[in-house]
């Protein structure tokens, strides 16, 4: 019995070993090859995550407001909800998990952007594909939902190019994100139903 889990032990530490050592390079390889041209690109696709999270909720109100639509309230408070859900979890498991950003740990990986203090999971790819993921349910056409995955993968890459996150932390924070928005719309149709009764 001791030995078995001896043996659990020692896989699991030479698994988290090999992710580790695959993660870092992953992020090497992205980061100090980037294009450098790009670099300003990305910051602005980066920086592009907070006004898309607050105008495209405050548009989708007015657009209610004006047309005094339910559905369209509904959709509001859907996309709403997603993106509390998502900013929640990620906080949460940002304190709880406390992984260094990679330019801390790994000094030669080239810091191109403002980041915070903790790393996993990655805070922007998870409200841009909460968004993202929202919009494809509320709106489930193909010209919302291409543009909306486009934008939220090319966030996703900007935050390993300019050095920002791990490849994990991204991985993370687009399941975060996407996860979100299936939480949210099932707990919006529960809420909806008691409320109807």
């Amino acid at each position: 019995m001791k030995r078995t889990i001896l043996s659990y032990l020692l896989i699991s530490f030479a698994f988290c070993a090999f992710a580790q050592n695959a993660d870092i390079e992953l992020l090497r390889n992205i980061n100090h090859n980037r294009n450098r041209n790009l670099d300003p690109f990305f910051q602005f696709t980066s920086n592009s995550v907070l006004p898309m999270m607050i105008g495209v909720p405050a548009c989708m109100a007015a657009i209610q407001l004006i047309t005094k639509d339910s559905l369209q309230k509904k959709k509001t408070i859907f996309v709403v909800g997603t993106i509390l859900i998502s900013g929640a979890i990620t906080t949460s498991i940002k304190y709880a998990v406390k992984r260094p950003r990679p330019f801390v740990t790994y000094p030669d990986i080239e810091k191109e952007t403002v980041a915070g203090s903790l790393s996993f999971p990655s805070g922007h790819t998870s409200s841009a594909f909460s968004l993202a993921t929202a919009m494809s349910v509320a709106y489930p056409k193909w010209y919302v939902i291409a543009p909306a995955y486009i934008w939220a993968s090319t966030v996703a890459y900007s935050r390993m190019d300019l050095g920002a996150h791990y490849p994990s932390d991204v991985l993370a924070g687009a399941i975060i994100g996407s996860g979100s928005a299936y939480l949210s719309f099932k707990l919006n149709n529960w809420l909806y139903k008691k409320y109807r009764k």
